[in-house]
């Protein structure tokens, strides 16, 4: 399975129900950005390929013709979209990228979080997905991406300090996550666990940010529950 958030983007969106879950997305572009930034003002850069939120970019239009530009912890602002083209080709190589509408995440004492979800299933392309654990990730101060994450929370426990919901709004999300699993399944009969980042936005509505095939575990053995890490690790076994 390789991993290439366009593929998996498109496999999403044609599926079904899940096309209005996922934030509009186009394979970068000059054209391509423009639009998008003329549309939403905010959108986010990501490689293909990429993992673990390295080189992520995030651009927001100021005006007419003037960008801000985060990446990481840095930011810059330009004046001339042929210069941010060129900055843009200058730090990216050749690399792939996608250009997607930037989500204004629900925060926590002003910093973005989303939510991994994490889905498995036993082996046999037959069995069904199971929802074996989540927490949250909230940002590290100055930063826009949770992968850089200050901590890591329940969900539950992140719902009420951001006040956007509770219980019945993580059931939503774990069955888009599901069906969302379910239709990457179909797609890599073969394919067993997907750790979804999902985003909630500032109007609660629920977003599939991406799925990650070989989701980072760690942050299960950090919960004062191990109840989620051990299922994890049985669902890999069986």
């Amino acid at each position: 399975m390789k991993r290439d958030k366009w593929l998996q983007y498109r496999i999403l969106r044609d599926g079904s129900s899940l096309a209005g879950r996922l934030p509009e997305t186009q394979l970068f572009t000059k054209d391509a950005l423009t639009k998008m930034l003329l549309q939403y003002r905010s959108v986010v850069l990501k490689p293909r390929d990429g993992r673990y939120g390295r080189d992520i970019v995030f651009i927001k239009r100021n005006g007419p013709n003037a960008y801000r530009i985060h990446n990481e912890k840095n930011a810059v602002t330009m004046r001339d979209t042929n210069k941010l083209l060129k900055w843009l080709r200058k730090t990216n190589s050749d690399r792939g990228y996608i250009v997607q509408r930037r989500l204004q995440l629900a925060q926590i004492g002003r910093k973005p979080f989303d939510i991994r979800i994490m889905v498995q299933r036993k082996k046999g392309s037959s069995s069904t997905w199971n929802v074996t654990g989540s927490y949250a990730k909230v940002a590290a101060q100055g930063y826009l991406v949770t992968n850089v994450a200050s901590r890591t929370i329940p969900v539950l426990e992140a719902l009420k300090l951001a006040e956007i919901g509770d219980r019945s709004l993580l059931v939503k999300a774990e069955r888009i996550a599901l069906l969302a699993a379910k239709q990457l399944g179909e797609r890599y009969p073969k394919l067993r666990q997907v750790g979804f980042d999902i985003g909630i936005d500032r109007k609660r509505r629920i977003w599939i940010i991406e799925g990650n095939y070989q989701p980072d575990l760690r942050p299960f053995r950090l919960l004062k529950d191990p109840s989620m890490h051990r299922r994890i690790l049985w669902y890999k076994e069986h």
